[in-house]
């Protein structure tokens, strides 16, 4: 089924904002068999947006003759610009009551028993961990009469897993879930939020090949190499704009991708690329370091005293995490990917994906309170950008690769503290590197 973009039909918007009132748009109602007694039930489908999941399809299905039902959502939205994975250590029976989105290509994964639903096998669904977990058991009991007949031992041996899956729901000891989603679409809730998580790691991926392939925005026969095209002429590449053949990652239409390889003053070489498409006017960015990790980290605390600041320039690498104590607000590494942007720019990003992006901020799933302190962020965000708060931003990254720019240059910015320091062990494995194992900071000289 191909993705539905939100069009207009006879001059009104295919989809429609989730409302109480407006009692005109209305679930489509449709007789179809029940796949548990094969007599009809009704089958309700409603399309409409919410936060996050953009455009969505949520179908219903309920059977008055054995009371069985089904309920499933399908993003009808555009592929994110990357894949997300989000890993969540469950530690109380609380964190059972997360809500997640779960889109049709997540993978999930619970490590510690081995187990893993593939993409595809499944039905996207709005939930909870407990959600989840029930799901899975209730999978795995389907066939157990069957197995029980024609393969006992096997039978036996998937019981035994299904008891492990039910134990996991009282929480004796953490475990780990892991959902992974190429489509960017699937989200796990972050009940402190805007605070810091430090049961719930976000991390963005670039897709592969097979990734797009999986997703529909790839030939099956188209076997380019998922590779960033290589120049052999590194002066050629700094006075060219060098432009390749690509498609959208909203609708999927041919484009042209430009890269740039830029020098920022005072700093290092980086590189650009930005995708432009004529047919919908999507845009993307991507910063790329162009010098490879640093021996380094960097921490660079920017004291923001005067709403000029919002015009200095901000390169924040996929490696960078932010925080603004007087908010106590901490985001981790690659949450909103690298960026060359402006300080309002990027403080923009992180309002829209704290707030705007949030799924859980409205319908059902809120709650007044959430509602309030999500609310109350952005306006203090809003705030900022508007010199009306005096706050620090702080870019902590183990690679070194972040930059603030310097409005005093060549001469020390009063306002700009830059700190190196040496990776921890765990930093360093984050990053792919083992080979440093000592921690510890050190003013830059």
């Amino acid at each position: 089924m191909s993705l539905i973009s939100e069009e207009t039909v006879r001059g009104e918007s295919l989809f429609k904002d989730l409302s109480a009132d407006g009692d005109d748009w209305l679930p489509t109602e449709i007789e179809s068999m029940c796949m548990n007694c094969h007599l009809n039930g009704m089958t309700r489908i409603l399309l409409t947006k919410i936060p996050f999941f953009k455009e969505v399809i949520v179908s219903s299905f309920s059977c008055d003759e054995c009371n069985w039902s089904n309920t499933e959502i399908q993003s009808a939205g555009r592929i994110q610009d990357q894949g997300v994975c989000y890993t969540l250590t469950v530690k109380t029976k609380q964190d059972l009551n997360r809500e997640v989105v779960r889109a049709d290509s997540a993978t999930t994964k619970i490590p510690e028993l081995d187990f893993e639903i593939p993409p595809f096998t499944q039905k996207g669904a709005l939930s909870t961990v407990e959600g989840l977990l029930d799901r899975a058991v209730a999978g795995l009991e389907q066939d157990q009469t069957v197995r029980r007949a024609a393969d006992p031992e096997v039978a036996e041996k998937i019981h035994e897993f299904i008891q492990k899956l039910k134990k996991l729901k009282e929480v004796e000891s953490e475990f780990t879930l892991v959902i992974e989603d190429p489509s960017g679409n699937s989200f796990v809730e972050n009940p402190v939020a805007p605070q810091r998580d430090e049961a719930l790691v976000m991390t963005m991926f670039k897709r592969t090949v097979q990734h797009d392939i999986q997703l529909g925005i790839r030939a099956d026969d188209d076997d380019d190499l998922d590779e960033e095209p290589a120049a052999n002429d590194m002066e050629t590449m700094r006075g060219e704009v060098l432009a390749f053949d690509t498609n959208c990652p909203n609708c999927n239409a041919p484009a042209s991708t430009n890269m740039k390889l830029v020098q920022i003053p005072h700093f290092k070489e980086v590189i650009i690329m930005a995708t432009n498409c004529d047919s919908c006017a999507h845009r993307t960015n991507e910063v790329k370091s162009g010098g490879g990790t640093e021996d380094m980290g960097t921490k660079i605390t920017l004291h923001l005293t005067d709403v000029s600041d919002m015009t200095r320039d901000v390169l924040k690498s996929e490696t960078c995490g932010i925080a603004i104590p007087e908010l106590e607000f901490e985001l981790g590494m690659a949450a909103v990917g690298g960026k060359f942007t402006t300080l309002e720019g990027l403080l923009l990003d992180i309002k829209d994906l704290i707030v705007s992006k949030n799924p859980f901020i409205c319908g059902d799933s809120s709650t007044s309170e959430r509602l309030e302190k999500l609310t109350a962020f952005g306006e203090k965000i809003d705030r900022i950008i508007a010199g009306e708060l005096d706050v620090h931003v702080i870019l902590d990254d183990p690679a070194g690769n972040s930059y603030v720019q310097n409005v005093y240059a060549p001469d020390p910015d009063p306002e700009l503290t830059i700190e190196k320091y040496i990776r921890t062990f765990e930093q360093n494995d984050d990053l792919g590197l083992n080979d440093m194992k000592t921690e510890g900071y050190q003013e830059e000289q």
